[in-house]
């Protein structure tokens, strides 16, 4: 298909010529002869570039290039101007136009513009999918509730510039949830940064951060850039931030405050507009009690703070996690079809207590692809350790798992076996227990009267 071009001019001859030459090349051309016409002829044909005279009668240029960036934003523009007129042109350039070309036109130059306009377009459109592409690979799986609850917090605070700090444990996806945050922010055409707060030594920290100039210290053979100024205009996302040390806590605190800073061993200050996205594994509250983390630098870092769940918390968005870890492994080997997995595997899976959260799912569902030479993976393909906990549950009532036939009665014996340990857990108090777990009390005595 030939790339189509609109030729807006008020002069007939122009678009005669240029628009028989234009065909000569191979191009598509549709013509209009103002303002008006060119914008129905927007709607109908969706021109992959326009060409458009400045000066017509009745709506000129200009006032067509803003309603054409309003109503097709995604349409390149290139302005045709005459002599005198390039000012108005530089205007047309600021309000969206992607080049311009003087009258009289050489056609020579009107080819190579309208070639680097469709290539800009193409790259933008590139530039787009590879966007998308990056939201999809960080988005969220699961519908559970709080994993909406998430969701709706990563819609709201994406769109402004406000701090946010991250908690949850280890694999639940808190990076996940920061590069969702960047990636639907105005921020996303520019980096997002990362310190990991647990793995750069505390020797290291402050050249890691701000950067270093030439000889600052020994083996400093050149200059250096910080996180800090490579994160500019960007986000900087401080990663497992429980884990800085109390000093490094101290020197970023100041530098978070007014954004401004010197590299080591430099004498000029630097400033840098980033966004700060913070998370951690621990509770930084109590930290602070234990006096290992600063109760200022808590208050600056947690102005919107997300809660990750873990995965034993949402274990109905096993079955999505799976299916989306299966076809990620099957597009990363080239496999025609990506495996399926059997309900009675799930089920197992959904009560396993998943201590490495989503992370350790991940790796369970790449070791079964790679294990299982069966398209299809059944309970019996899940490792031991995945299907024990469940099949203890139901042996505690006398069952067996592979006996059992009915989901329905898996979830009585659950049950059982869940409130057996709590009350083992509350001195077999029922009050104690079905206040603990948030269960009535006369379902929990039913249950009691039934194991004893």
């Amino acid at each position: 298909m030939f790339p189509s071009i609109l030729i807006v001019d008020d002069e007939p001859s122009i678009l005669d010529s240029l628009g028989g030459i234009l065909t000569d090349e191979g191009f598509e051309v549709v013509t209009a002869l103002n303002g008006y016409e060119a914008i129905k002829q927007l709607s109908k044909i969706s021109p992959d570039l326009m060409l458009l005279d400045i000066w017509m009668p009745g709506m000129d240029g200009l006032e067509t290039l803003k309603q054409v960036r309003k109503e097709h934003p995604s349409v390149p523009v290139v302005m045709i101007t005459g002599h005198g007129t390039i000012e108005t042109a530089v205007q047309a350039t600021k309000l969206g136009a992607y080049d311009f070309i003087e009258k009289p036109l050489s056609i020579e130059k009107v080819v190579v513009t309208i070639n680097n306009a469709l290539n800009f377009r193409r790259l933008e459109e590139e530039n787009l999918y590879l966007r998308k592409k990056a939201l999809e690979k960080h988005s969220i799986t699961g519908f559970s509730p709080a994993i909406m609850e998430v969701r709706n917090q990563i819609n709201t605070v994406a769109p402004t510039d406000s701090w946010v700090l991250i908690s949850g444990e280890n694999g639940t996806g808190k990076e996940m949830v920061a590069r969702t945050i960047h990636h639907l922010s105005a921020r996303s055409d520019h980096p997002m940064v990362t310190v990991n707060c647990a793995s750069i030594s505390k020797k290291f920290m402050e050249s890691e951060l701000f950067g270093h100039e030439k000889g600052a210290f020994p083996g400093a053979k050149q200059r250096k850039r910080g996180r800090f100024e490579l994160a500019n205009q960007g986000t900087l996302f401080f990663d497992e931030v429980g884990d800085m040390d109390m000093e490094t806590q101290s020197r970023i605190l100041r530098v978070l405050e007014n954004q401004k800073f010197q590299r080591v061993g430099g004498g000029r200050t630097i400033t840098v507009d980033v966004r700060v996205i913070a998370s951690t594994n621990k509770n930084l509250e109590e930290e602070i009690i234990k006096g290992a983390f600063r109760e200022d630098l808590y208050y600056r870092l947690n102005v919107v703070p997300i809660a990750m769940p873990p995965l034993k918390e949402r274990a109905q968005d096993i079955p999505s996690l799976c299916e989306e870890f299966f076809k990620e492994f099957a597009a990363a080997d080239n496999l025609d079809e990506p495996k399926t997995i059997s309900q009675n595997a799930l089920e197992a899976l959904m009560r396993y207590p998943w201590p490495g959260n989503v992370r350790e799912l991940r790796n369970l569902v790449e070791r079964l692809v790679i294990s299982t030479k069966a398209s299809h993976v059944d309970i019996r393909h899940i490792p031991p350790a995945y299907k024990d906990c469940a099949q203890e549950a139901i042996q505690d009532c006398g069952l067996d798992v592979f006996e059992v036939d009915s989901y329905k009665d898996a979830q009585k014996a659950f049950e059982i076996a869940y409130i057996q340990r709590q009350l083992v857990k509350h001195d077999n108090d029922p009050d104690a227990t079905a206040a603990a777990i948030g269960m009535d009390k006369s379902a929990i005595k039913k249950i009691l009267k039934k194991i004893r």
